[in-house]
């Protein structure tokens, strides 16, 4: 205990903490006879004889309402690490006692203080200490407990600052050659191998819907389009496969249809669909998990406005042979995402239990519907079920793709066979974040590995427009924590 200074309490309330925290239970029960906001704001309480004479309280409230989740606890966490930080506190303890209703509720707490904790990378890269606090300590029973949490929450928080560094950083620092740059950093000597494709010529023959809109960033060397592949097998036969696609907008100026009004402060935050790729491979790098293969694809690109910029109107044919119409140039997410899935389901029939995802903040409809903290699952009869963000606060709603879905992006004259989107926001569009999907459906080919096939592909489509995190603020790190909660049986 020499080793901190200070502690930070995480529960629901000081009068029920179990045995072997009888120590904190009375010098809160003092403070509560003087301060009544003891359980509704976070306090400081002098306490003779803890590391540093001090206990910080961050109560959850109450969790055990209908609509509580173990969220309660990341957030007085969070609350808890940003108070303790302001008192002086360089080497807090965390002590967050289990829940019978909640049996992650300690490691999410972690997070929660993990997440205040990360320092973004170009503070981190012009500053010195890059860190916010020296330790951080987790109380927990016993030695076997204290290593597995730190294990498990060292990897998760890993995967989540990969995240929140390429997601989060601005558009030079994370242009795209340079997020190829720091992706190869980052997994080098590492389980994970990475492939970066950067020739025009290549990006053309094999993907043309990104490299329509990489067309006017291509003439700025330092803006051009990578697609960076990532690939994870586990150790033994696999028995599963994951293929994911992330959206990689590094800045999206809404292309020819230009975001005007003030609306496109932000869009540096397009990329965090490969982020989260990329972030998610972290976590398999760390915890190494057995019978697992992953295969990863980051698309890179800018959407830029210029003299070469793609056009509404143009038609593009895709890695599938299918004829798009361009209805928006701001619907590019789509377009850079359908080619690389289209190659994911060429693989994925000489794979063992392929899924294929795409992951993207793709649209505004997605806030709208759902609101700023879920993200939206839209699959072909497979999806990531909810249950498996409850476990750590990675909250998910599931949407379903419907025939109409499929209607509205069917061509409209027999020049296209597609039409990539309307020209109204997705906001303003019914149906606006599941219509999405059957779009990469069809112009990927995918419609024909569904149910009445002989070969059926399981997909999911995942927006992160509402969960990725908000600007100004930090990238959240979703769906990554989800998705680690399902496939690596955390």
């Amino acid at each position: 205990l020499d080793l901190f200074d200070g502690i930070i309490l995480i529960c629901q309330s000081h009068e029920q903490l179990p045995d072997e925290l009888e120590c904190l239970k009375a010098p809160l029960q003092d403070y509560s006879t003087v301060d009544c906001c003891i359980g509704e704001e976070v306090v400081v309480v002098k306490v003779p004889g803890l590391p540093g004479n001090r206990v910080v309280f961050a109560c959850t409230g109450p969790v055990n309402r209908d609509y509580d989740d173990v969220r309660r606890f990341s957030d007085a966490a969070a609350n808890g690490i940003k108070r303790a930080m302001k008192a002086g506190m360089q080497r807090p303890l965390l002590v967050c006692p289990p829940h019978s209703s909640y049996a992650k509720n300690t490691l999410v707490a972690v997070l929660g203080a993990l997440h205040v904790l990360y320092t973004p990378l170009e503070v981190r890269e012009h500053k010195s200490p890059p860190h916010k606090v020296a330790v951080l300590g987790i109380w927990v029973k016993n030695q076997a407990q204290g290593e597995a949490i730190t294990e498990l929450a060292t990897a998760l928080e890993s995967g989540r600052l990969v995240y929140r560094d390429i997601g989060g950083s601005d558009p030079e620092r994370m242009a795209a050659p340079r997020a190829a740059e720091y992706v190869q950093a980052v997994f080098k000597d590492s389980p994970v191998t990475v492939t970066v494709v950067s020739n025009l010529n290549t990006l053309e023959k094999e993907y043309p819907c990104l490299a329509a809109v990489n067309r006017c960033a291509n003439t700025v060397p330092r803006h051009q389009a990578r697609v960076i592949k990532l690939l994870y097998c586990g150790e033994g036969p696999i028995q599963q496969t994951l293929m994911v696609v992330g959206k990689g907008i590094t800045y999206d100026t809404g292309g020819a249809d230009i975001k005007a009004g003030g609306i496109m402060a932000g869009m540096h935050r397009d990329k965090c669909g490969s982020a989260a790729v990329a972030g998610f491979f972290q976590i398999l790098a760390k915890l190494k998990p057995k019978h697992l293969k992953v295969v990863g694809a980051m698309a890179m690109v800018r959407n830029s406005v210029g003299s070469d910029c793609y056009v509404a109107d143009e038609l593009v044919v895709s890695r599938a042979g299918r004829r798009i119409r361009v209805g928006n140039t701001d619907a590019e997410g789509r377009m850079v995402m359908v080619d690389l899935l289209c190659e994911m389901k060429e693989q994925a029939l000489q794979e063992v239990s392929p899924h294929l995802f795409t992951i993207a903040t793709l649209t505004g409809h997605a806030i709208r519907a759902m609101g700023p903290h879920y993200s939206v699952s839209t699959s072909k009869y497979s999806y990531i079920s909810s249950e498996a963000g409850e476990m750590l606060g990675d909250l998910f709603e599931v949407s379903t793709i419907r025939r109409e879905d499929y209607e509205f992006h069917k061509g409209k004259s027999e020049y296209e066979e597609i039409l990539q989107s309307n020209n109204l926001p997705s906001s303003a569009t019914p149906r606006g974040h599941q219509t999405p999907a059957a779009f990469l459906i069809m112009a990927s080919g995918l419609d024909k590995h569904g149910v009445d096939s002989d070969k059926p592909l399981p997909y999911s489509h995942i927006d992160i427009a509402g969960s990725s995190g908000p600007f100004p603020g930090v990238p959240t790190g979703a769906p990554i924590l989800a998705m680690a909660t399902k496939y690596l049986e955390l």
